[in-house]
This record gives structure tokens, sequence and C-alpha cells, in this order.
């Protein structure tokens, strides 16, 4: 136990590269610490110290502690590793020639002469060497009997151990509870958002026409035998069966549904199809960057890990998408996340839970991320379960004493592979008949959660983001009037930004609502009064059309087509008054070639300011 008498060394230990290098990361990034403080424990740093290039030799091992130390860093206060690490074995095998007083309690007390000793690298430290061990995402073993991480628990018993996990877990035999004990302090993902240390979601879900498929004869079996009559559903896609168009036919729609500047993650059902997806995104998306969308899963290895710290670095636009199945699910700190994309069913409430946790990281600018849910795993907001401590299973009593379990040896990645099995059914490929992909219809409702996973209007939802909207004019008719004008606009923007409503929010709640391509003045509407229906620009200009031209001239009509034009594509600052030069000159390439066509400056700004009045008339919305 630590008794004051130097500082305390403690141990961050996970197992995972990814959670060990981002907490370390987080300990260097501010600078609290002297550079000698941290240390992060790798294979490499280990080596180092061994400059005979050999492993410990039992004889050393059992008599000299001392040197023992020396083959593993020790000249630190915080240390970083992952128990894999730590489990590495240093001995190099030899031949006992020792005096049975110096053998330690794990060995024999008779060994034989050939008896090889099973040490494995945190054995080189003293039991008591640590102080404080923290164990990053402990449901994934850190409670497990069976597990590598509860030797080295156990070996470090002196030592203060706190467990952390978003997770915990009771099934599989790992009850997180039975080792550590109750929880010392709990914080939900409710709490989180709504103290503003987690960012809050909405969810789009999307339905089609091919969620499930029958086969019909005038599809065509590219590979397999399929199963005539069978309906298969979501849970068989991807798995036992393949059609590339259904696939296609998401991708395009969250393409279309999303902003694609935007970082997204989407789950696949496994390594193939994160590899399908990412050939999908990259053949349909505005950018033709072949690393715009990348896939990174558990076969992709060193490569994989360099694009996964790529998208994790906010100063970096790509790669913008990565494709995973299982990989990503926790541990990735990636902040700037706006979007998570399911193409696969989620069965358990814990990885629902981490994969939603993706996207709650803040960021500058980031007020809420997006769900693109194509497998209604949203169902899982409504369990008990999304936001309350996990309900405790009854232990069944023994029914008598085991036999003692063999050695252990390591799960298999759950991560699904490529390879197949003698046992598992061939993948049967369908191609859709030519045009049918057309065919495919689909139907997008958003919808909005509470931080406890209720859903709740949009008003709600935005009053809890942003706040009410300052009561600055008193109904729709004055919005409008005061929206007609460019002048009385940038004074009520002014005005709004002085209340604690600046523009970016309205830019915010804009993207929020689904309203990117309306106007601003839509977005107030919409807030002031939820039942109003928004329309968009295009349409909003081309109701106008007619009105507005009523009373100008054919060059008048053009130089204000012009100005539609920008502001359809762009939005409503280019109404701005201020944009006025901005706009003649870029249309007749100078201001006095605009007067010779137009008339003087005071002609040219009524007609600019005018025709917004006809714009916004209660007739067109």
């Amino acid at each position: 136990k630590w008794d004051g008498s130097r500082r305390p060394r403690i141990l961050f230990l996970a197992d995972r590269n990814i959670l060990s290098d981002q907490a370390y990361g987080e300990f260097t990034k501010y600078s609290a610490f002297k550079d000698d403080a941290l240390v992060r424990i790798s294979p490499k740093a280990i080596r180092d110290l061994n400059e005979d290039g050999k492993k410990v030799k039992v004889n050393t091992f059992i008599t000299n502690s001392k040197q023992n130390q020396n083959r593993v860093p020790t000249n630190g206060n915080i240390f970083f590793t992952i128990f894999q690490t730590f489990s590495t074995s240093p001995i190099e095998n030899v031949e006992l020639k020792i005096d049975n007083e110096s053998i330690p309690s794990n060995i024999p007390a008779e060994p034989t002469p050939n008896y090889q000793l099973s040490i494995v690298n945190y054995q080189l430290y003293p039991p008591d060497y640590f102080d404080f061990i923290i164990i990053d995402e402990c449901h994934r073993g850190g409670a497990n009997d069976e597990s590598n991480w509860r030797g080295i628990l156990e070996y470090f018993s002196p030592a203060v151990q706190l467990g952390l996990t978003a997770t915990p877990k009771r099934k599989d035999n790992v009850d997180t509870y039975k080792y550590f004990g109750e929880p010392v302090y709990i914080y939900s993902l409710k709490e989180g958002i709504n103290d503003g240390f987690l960012t809050p979601f909405k969810v789009k879900r999307i339905k089609t026409t091919l969620d499930d498929y029958r086969y019909t004869s005038d599809d065509t079996i590219i590979e397999g035998e399929i199963e005539e009559g069978k309906l298969y559903e979501e849970k068989d896609f991807n798995r036992t069966i393949e059609i590339v168009e259904r696939e296609a036919k998401r991708v395009n729609i969250f393409l279309d549904e999303a902003n694609q500047n935007e970082k997204a993650i989407i789950f696949c059902a496994n390594q193939a199809h994160a590899a399908l997806i990412r050939d999908l995104v990259n053949q349909n998306a505005k950018s033709k960057d072949p690393f715009y969308c990348v896939r990174v899963t558990a076969n992709d290895g060193e490569e994989g890990e360099r694009l996964l710290r790529e998208f994790q670095d906010n100063e970096k636009t790509l790669p913008t998408i990565l494709t995973t199945s299982q990989k990503l699910s926790t541990g990735v700190d990636a902040r700037n996340i706006r979007n998570i994309v399911l193409l696969r069913p989620v069965n358990s409430m814990i990885e629902f839970k981490q994969i939603v946790g993706r996207g709650t990281r803040l960021f500058d600018g980031k007020a809420f991320f997006t769900i693109y849910d194509f497998v209604d795993a949203y169902q899982k907001f409504n369990d008990a379960e999304w936001d309350g401590p996990p309900v405790a299973e009854e232990e069944e009593e023994p029914s008598g004493v085991k036999e003692p379990k063999g050695e252990y040896k390591p799960k298999e990645s759950k991560e699904t592979t490529d390879a197949s099995t003698s046992s598992a059914p061939k993948k049967v490929k369908v191609k859709l008949r030519n045009g049918k992909e057309r065919e495919i219809q689909f139907m997008v409702s958003t919808s909005f959660w509470s931080a406890d996973g209720k859903p709740i209007s949009s008003e709600e939802f935005l009053n809890n983001l942003f706040g009410e909207l300052p009561k600055l004019f008193k109904d729709e008719e004055e919005l409008r009037k005061l929206w007609s004008n460019p002048l009385t606009r940038k004074t009520l923007l002014e005005n709004l930004d002085a209340a604690g409503f600046p523009k970016d929010d309205l830019l915010t709640l804009q993207k929020l609502i689904d309203l990117e391509k309306s106007d601003l003045y839509d977005v107030l509407e919409y807030v002031f009064n939820g039942d109003y229906i928004a329309m968009t620009r295009e349409v909003r200009a081309k109701a106008a059309e007619a009105t507005i031209f009523a009373l100008l001239n054919d060059q008048q009509k053009e130089f204000i087509t012009f100005v539609l034009s920008k502001y359809i594509e762009t939005g409503v600052d280019e109404l701005d008054q201020e944009k006025l030069p901005i706009l003649l000159t870029n249309k007749y390439h100078s201001l006095e070639d605009a007067k010779e066509i137009l008339g003087d400056v005071a002609n040219i700004s009524r007609l600019f300011i005018e025709f917004q009045a006809h714009l916004y008339k209660k007739q067109v919305a």
C-alpha cells in the first residue's frame, strides 16, 4: 500500500492499443505532467530494455528481482499498457539449477531438471509495485474468472483497482459486479447529455420496399442455391444472401440525406459487406478521392489502424467515412463524427449503447448527431436497459462440484471474417432484373429523442438544445414583414444574436430539422409554429416568380433571375444588401456596366428590396 513516502504509481490497463494510446494521448495533450512521469509500456519499450537481446533466464528471474525490474519500464508514475503486452512471456527456457530455498511459490518444490517456468511480463514487477490500477472497458473481461485480465488483477491485488465501463455486462461468465462490487459512481448517458458533456441525437428511420426479399424467376441467381418461397429478412442479408442493388440503394439514400462532407461510421454485417459498402460509397459519392470512404476491420491490420488515426484527426477531412462490422463499436474517440449508419441488426443492448456512444463526443460546432437506422434498431430505445443499470440475473445454485477447466484459450475475435467453414452454407448472390432497382421505394421519417431514449417533439428537442426562441416578433405576419426587407431582416438577426440566438445556431437548427434547402425564414416559422409546412428555396422562388416579374422589364427580369439562382443555390445571405455590389459585379463585370443596363444606384437598390417583399408574401408561403 502507498504510504506517502514516494509519488504513487498508477497503471491504466486496457485490452486494445487504441484505448491505451488514446488515454496516453489525453494525459500528454495538456502538459499537466512532466515528460518522464508518463510511460507507455509497449513490446518495443520492453525490448529496448533488454539490450542483450535475450529473454529473462529462469535463474535470473528467481535470484535477482532487482534485475527483473530493469527488464520492464519503471521510470515513471503513470503507466499505460494493454493486457496482451503484460501477458507476453519474457522467459528463456533453460534448465533449473538452483537450490530449493530460492524457488518462488509458483514453481514446484522439486522441479524436474527440464522444468519450464511460465513467467509473463507483469510478473517482472513486484505485486505491490502499483498503487492504483484503472481497468478500462472492464466489462470485456476484467471480471472473467478465466480471463488473462483476472490473473493480472489478482497478481497486483495490493493495489486499489477501479473498473471503468459504459456497459456493465452480466452474461457469458463476465459478471463485472461480482468482481468489482457495486459501482461507486454511476453517470448515465441522460445525465451526460443534459449536463452538456455529450451530444444529443436525432434518428432517421429508413424503410424500403426491399428490406426483405422473396425470389422471383425474373431475377438471376449468380452464385449459390436459393430457397424458393423463403422470405429473406434483415438478419439474412450479407450473411446468407447478397443483393448488391439493395445495398447500393441504401448507400444512395444515405448519401442523398446526409451532408457528404461530414464524418460518418457505417456498421455492416461482416468484413465482406464492409468492403462492398466502401466500394459503393466511393462509386456514388460526390468526392472521387479513393480515400473518401475506407474500411477499418480486424483484418485490415496496421493500414486499417493508420486510416483510423487519420479519421480521428479532426484537422483532416479524409477519410470522411469508415465502414466496419464490429471493430469500431467501442473505443473510437473520433469527436467529429456526425453520422452513425446502421446497415445490420444490433442484437445486444450493450453493443447498441456502444455504437450510439461513437457519436456522442463533443466537438466545436457539433450540436447533435444523426443515426441513420435502416434496421429498426431505434426500438432499443424503448428497452428499460437503455438508460438504467442492467437488471441482475438470478444466479443458479450449483448442483455439484465441477471439474476444473483446462488451460485458458482466448476466444476468437467476434468480428466476422470472410473465411467460410465447411459447415457454413454458401452465400447466395442474386442480381435483380434490369430496372428493378429503380422500382425500390423508400420512406424516411425523422424522430427526436430525449436523453433517456423517449421520443419527443421537435419543438421540445430544440428547446432542450437551444432554449426558447426570443420573443422579437408577436406573430407570423410581423416575422414575414421583418424578413421581407433586407434592412429589417439584418436588424432582426442582430437582435436574435444579442438575445443569445446567433445565426450559427439558426444554421444548426436548419440542419437539425432537415430544412437545409429552405430559407432561414422557414426555420423561424417552424420554431414559432410547429405545424408550419416549410418549402424549399427553389419552390418559394418559383411560386413568387409571376408576381415578381409582373412589373419588370426584360433587363430587370434577367438580373432578378440571376439573384434568385444564387439564392436557391446558397441561401438567404445572397439577399443581403451588402451582397448587392458583388451580385452586380458577378453578373455585369463592373458596377458601371450594371448601371448602364439597370439604371442608377437608387433604382437598382429599390429593385433589389422590392422583389423580396413578393418572395415572402403570405400567398407564396
